[in-house]
C-alpha cells in the first residue's frame, strides 16, 4: 500500500489540528497509509521532507501549517521560503507534495481556511498529494 508522510508545523496547534484532521480523513478515505511528524514551524517543513525522502519509505508528502502576518516582514520570508523549499523539492527530487501551509493576514482567515466545514485546505492538500502521486506514476518518474 502506498504511504504518505504528513509533516505538520505545530506553531498554531489549534489550526494545525483542523488541517491534520481533514488531511488524515481524506487520505484514509482514499485507501492510503500515512505517518505524521511534527516540526516547530513552517520553515522546517521542507527540511523534514528532505530528510524523510532519503528513507524511500514514502510515495507522497503533505505539508501542513500556518503563517499569520504579524507586525514585521517575517511573515513574508516564512511564507515565501517555505513555498520555495517545497517547490524546489517537488521539481528537483520529483516528489509528490501537497502544500497545505496557510498564509493569511489573521487568525480568523486561518480558521476559515483550516475548518473542514469551510474551506477545508487540509483535505485539499491531501488530495493534491494523491493526484500528484498518480501523475508521477503515470509518467513513470
Amino acid at each position: 500500500m502506498k504511504k504518505i508522510l504528513i509533516v505538520q508545523s505545530v506553531f498554531y496547534p489549534h489550526i494545525s489540528k483542523m488541517l491534520l484532521d481533514s488531511a488524515t480523513k481524506k487520505i484514509s478515505e482514499s485507501d492510503y497509509e500515512y505517518e505524521i511528524v511534527n516540526v516547530p514551524g513552517a520553515l522546517e517543513i521542507p527540511a523534514a521532507i528532505s530528510f524523510a525522502e532519503k528513507s524511500e519509505k514514502y510515495d507522497g508528502y503533505v505539508a501542513l501549517g500556518c503563517v499569520i502576518r504579524g507586525e514585521t516582514s517575517h511573515h513574508d520570508i516564512v511564507a515565501n521560503e517555505s513555498a520555495r523549499g517545497l517547490n524546489k523539492l517537488a521539481i528537483k527530487k520529483k516528489l509528490a507534495i501537497g502544500n497545505g501551509i496557510l498564509t493569511v493576514e489573521n487568525e480568523a482567515q486561518a480558521i476559515v481556511r483550516a475548518d473542514p466545514k469551510q474551506k477545508d485546505k487540509g483535505s485539499f492538500a491531501a488530495m493534491a498529494c494523491i493526484e500528484m502521486m498518480k501523475l508521477k506514476e503515470k509518467f513513470a518518474c
